[in-house]
């Protein structure tokens, strides 16, 4: 193949730069260093993402910024399903024609937006319906804070009294550490004063247990930090969650020991209440002791049932004795019951069901995705 004939390489979304990289290409194109930071105003405040309209820029800049950047974000709106608690699932399409999903949760004093790292996952957890459609490919960072802007837009059109998104938490699909520099970048336009703006306190990235990556995480970003734990014993969580085989309880206990916290902020530990499987007074003594030393809430959330697996939400009185053995111990135990769950939004539902989807087995589901694929493909 000829020079000529070689397939032109695709730009890189402007979102998609850090600060340094952005100084570099600044200095590289003799424009000012802080051109990063006015592109990033205008797109996170004011959803601008037209270099014509960006009237503090010279009208070399815009041009230069036109020619040199992709500037649609590539997420199209495929369905937003409504649940009956005022979440809506929000069901998106990427340029490439994968789906993944978001859900915005609005109160009155908030809007939380729990947000996919990655189209499917790799982890492969028995309790999720994430783990059993597989993984397809990493979202990149314009991708990931595209979803908080699809949901803004989705607050807006519906007339919501708050629209503005005031927390963000990676619970969505895909294991967020396994992507580690696109969630990185993405954390740091959320929090940016020239970005999103969030508190750094309301950004919260939800790991299963990536130990060198916790690591860097306490290094760059200063973030809150949630572990899914979901059992404290070595050998159910290896049948439950196969990545503790790699990354063993001994070990991510030595590192969160070590992990920077903070004064006021101690780690999230998930806990998904799983009929007969690791809800019993033991498993409570275990928890207790794996969490010995460390400054730890736990969110005790009575499984989402979804179709084709055999395991069950805990009994009530099995929670509340749960909760109330770790209480008077000292340790912050709420019981946390997922929203979305009739939409199939709630944790560890997400699988990219549309409306007329959700009684399907997520395999089914993601056959069906696949074969949507193909037929686009070809041609006809």
């Amino acid at each position: 193949m000829s020079l000529s004939s070689m397939p032109e390489q695709p730009k890189v979304h402007a979102l998609n730069w850090s600060r340094e990289r952005w100084e570099l290409w600044c200095r590289e194109n003799k424009l000012p260093r802080f051109l990063g930071k006015q592109v990033q105003k205008w797109m996170l405040q004011k959803s601008c993402f037209d270099p014509e309209l960006f009237s503090d820029v010279s009208k070399a800049g815009r041009e230069l910024l036109k020619s040199s950047f992709q500037w649609d974000i590539g997420l199209t709106v495929s369905q937003t399903l409504a649940s009956a608690d005022g979440s809506e699932k929000i069901l998106f399409r990427t340029h490439d024609g994968k789906y993944a999903e978001c859900v915005v949760m609005p109160t009155e004093n908030r809007v939380t937006m729990c947000v996919s790292s990655q189209v499917g996952c790799r982890m492969a957890c028995t309790f999720c319906q994430t783990g059993k459609i597989g993984f397809t490919r990493h979202l990149t960072a314009a991708e990931i804070v595209g979803q908080i802007l699809l949901g803004q837009r989705v607050l807006e059109d519906r007339g919501a009294p708050r629209t503005r998104v005031t927390n963000v938490v990676f619970m969505g699909m895909g294991e967020p550490l396994d992507n580690y520099d696109e969630v990185v970048n993405a954390c740091r336009h959320m929090i940016s004063s020239d970005g999103l703006g969030l508190s750094k306190h309301k950004v919260t990235v939800s790991t299963c247990g990536l130990i060198p990556e916790i690591e860097r995480l306490g290094r760059d970003l200063p973030v809150r930090l949630a572990i899914s734990l979901h059992s404290p014993d070595q050998e159910s969580r290896s049948k439950m969650m196969p990545v503790n085989r790699r990354y063993p309880l001994a070990d991510l206990k030595e590192t969160l020991l070590r992990y920077p916290v903070g004064n006021r902020h101690g780690i999230t530990f998930e806990y998904v209440m799983i009929d007969g499987v690791n809800d019993s007074l033991a498993h409570a003594k275990k928890l207790v002791k794996f969490l010995h030393g460390l400054k730890a809430k736990v969110n005790l959330i009575p499984m989402n049932e979804h179709p084709g697996s055999p395991m069950k939400e805990s009994a009530a009185e099995r929670v509340s004795d749960f909760q109330k053995y770790l209480a008077v111990r000292s340790i912050p135990a709420p019981v946390r019951y997922s929203k979305g769950q009739d939409v199939s939004a709630a944790c560890g539902q997400l699988a990219t069901k549309k409306r007329d989807e959700l009684n399907q087995t997520p395999r089914s589901v993601a056959l069906t995705r696949r074969r949507e694929l193909i037929a686009e493909s070809t041609p006809r």
